[in-house]
């Protein structure tokens, strides 16, 4: 009936009034539409078609868009088998090696290179700490000494006597720094590797076979020129960069190792992993471990500047992860360093000590190439 009415209303309506009145009829349909839809719930959304990005890819039916990230339980279950030996631990301060055993042993390290203190006074206390953890623990803890003066002959001769003792090797020692916080105000540092009595120490290096730990920062400049300098005049001693990685690129160091047959890196890997201050990753290393696989060493440098120590563990067993080469793996955790360690002969005053020991024993110890960690376990034992 709408529709006749209207129909025949419009016959005699002018072509404005005609126009207006069709107006009026859409609105009303329209407002009738409208109200439908509110009733069913609102409008419903146009379906449209999304293209794909190319730096965001579909994420798999599963829902998981990426590989979940190991845990470092996950780590050391993986890659617990390798032995694990940390090159550089400052955890002979305040004897916090004591509270360290538990974290060492749940994420398998099996050795520490245990000093304290660095280039002063104090190191000298922190020196004997770390020489009455390696008494209790010889298999585990393998003491330097850190607690030298670098700018007195006297420092040399200091320096002969731990090594006699049984110390295993010099540093850390502060050869150069100039940002550090820890290390550019100490009392005993040098201006640079080949400054104060270090050509002495050196040698004498050379002599026990003993590696020398040096703190070089920044890791360029008049520093570095002078670390080639005496690694040229030094062949036959064993220098360890220590924290190679911290603020220097992959091809400073692949420079260095290729020039330089008596230098080692010690690589941080905590650093590289987990500080922001880092410019690269894990990753950006594993071709120059991989061109010089004798050549690097692993450690926690005791979590400096991360969040602490186990961190720093973390950031070892990530980069073993990231090796994906378990011979090298083996290598740069533990074999390299093992071996420096292993090849320093016994010293004249061991020697000596084992022979008073035999006097007194009827089963006596054989002495004859006699290697300083044979004679230091044989010595602790007693």
């Amino acid at each position: 009936m709408f529709v006749i009415h209207g129909e025949r209303r419009r016959r005699g309506l002018s072509f404005k009034s005609k126009l207006s009145y069709w107006l009026l009829a859409c609105l009303a349909v329209g407002a009738v539409l409208i109200g439908h839809d509110l009733f069913r719930g609102g409008t419903q959304p146009v379906q449209k078609t999304v293209p794909i990005s190319e730096d965001k890819p579909v994420p798999p039916e599963n829902g998981e868009s990426k590989a979940a990230v190991k845990s470092l339980d996950d780590l050391v279950t993986q890659y617990g088998e390798l032995p694990l030996f940390d090159a550089h631990n400052h955890d002979a301060g305040d004897s916090k090696y004591v509270g360290m055993k538990e974290i060492w042993e749940r994420n398998r390290v099996d050795r520490i290179i245990l000093f304290g203190n660095v280039s002063e006074p104090s190191a000298v206390w922190t020196d004997e700490i770390a020489w009455d953890a390696y008494r209790k623990q010889p298999d585990v803890i393998i003491p330097f000494f850190s607690g030298v003066n670098l700018l007195e002959p006297s420092g040399v001769d200091h320096a002969r006597e731990m090594l006699e003792k049984g110390f295993f090797g010099i540093g850390e020692v502060a050869a150069a720094s100039s940002y550090s916080p820890a290390l550019s105000k100490v009392t005993w540092k040098t201006k640079d590797p080949m400054d104060g009595v270090l050509p002495q120490i050196y040698e004498l290096c050379a002599k026990y076979k003993a590696p020398i730990l040096l703190h070089i920062d920044p890791p360029n400049g008049i520093g570095i020129q002078k670390f080639k300098e005496a690694l040229e005049l030094y062949p036959d001693t064993l220098f360890i960069f220590a924290h190679a990685n911290a603020y220097n690129s992959p091809e400073n160091i692949r420079e260095l190792l290729a020039a330089y047959p008596n230098v080692y890196a010690d690589f941080f890997a905590g650093f590289t992993a987990f500080n922001p201050e880092s410019a690269n990753k894990l990753k950006d290393f594993i071709p120059v471990m991989k061109q010089f696989p004798d050549r690097f060493v692993l450690s926690t440098d005791s979590g400096y500047g991360l969040k602490n120590e186990e961190q720093a563990i973390e950031g070892m067993y990530r980069l073993i992860d990231e090796l994906g080469d378990k011979e090298i793996a083996r290598k740069n955790a533990h074999d390299n360093l093992y071996t420096m360690i292993r090849n320093q002969p016994a010293t004249a005053t061991q020697l000596e000590a084992i022979r008073k020991l035999n006097k007194q024993k009827v089963q006596t110890f054989p002495t004859e190439k006699l290697t300083k960690w044979e004679a230091g376990k044989r010595l602790t034992a007693n």
